[in-house]
C-alpha cells in the first residue's frame, strides 16, 4: 500500500542531487533491480524536489541522517539511522532506504507525518520529530 500522510496524499520531499545519484545507480543494479522495494523508492525518487547538497534545508531527512521519529499509535520513541542495504542493522538502527520504513522516510521534514500498512496488516504511522545528524547540515557532503 502507498505511504499516506494522514489526509491522504503523499506528504512532499526534498532530496539531495547527491542522494538521488547514488540511490538511482543502486535501483538499477542487478541485485535491486525490478525488486518491489526497489519499485516503492522508485516511485518515492520520482516525486521528490531535488535539491543540491549545499542547499539541503538541515530539517529534512538525508541518507545517513540519524532521526527521532514518534510511533503515533503507540507514544513509541524510536532513533534510526537511515542507510544503504549493505549497512543495514535493525537492531544498531541502522535501517536500510529499501525498507519500507526506510523509503518512507527519505525526505521528510520535522513534523511529517507517514502511514502505511506493515507486513501482517498492522497500521504504523510514523511522525519526524528530530533530526540528530544531517550530513548535509554537518559539511558531510561526501558521506
Amino acid at each position: 500500500m502507498p505511504i499516506q500522510p494522514p489526509n491522504g496524499s503523499p506528504p512532499p520531499i526534498l532530496v539531495s542531487t547527491r542522494d538521488l545519484a547514488r540511490l538511482e545507480s543502486l535501483l538499477e543494479s542487478p541485485a535491486f533491480s525490478g525488486q518491489p522495494a526497489a519499485m516503492a523508492l522508485l516511485d518515492e525518487l520520482t516525486r521528490a524536489e531535488v535539491l543540491p547538497p549545499e542547499s539541503m534545508p538541515d530539517n529534512i531527512v538525508t541518507m545517513r541522517s540519524r532521526l527521532e521519529c514518534e510511533d503515533m499509535l503507540t507514544g513509541e520513541l524510536h532513533t534510526l539511522t537511515l542507510v544503504y542495504p549493505n549497512e543495514a542493522d535493525a537492531e544498531q538502527g541502522l535501517i536500510s532506504v529499501l525498507a519500507p520504513v526506510g523509503s518512507a522516510l527519505l525526505g521528510l521534514s520535522v513534523g511529517q507525518n507517514i502511514q502505511w500498512d506493515a507486513p501482517g496488516g498492522r497500521k504504523l504511522n510514523l511522525r519526524v520529530n528530530k533530526i540528530h545528524y544531517q550530513p548535509e547540515a554537518a559539511g558531510d557532503l561526501d558521506r
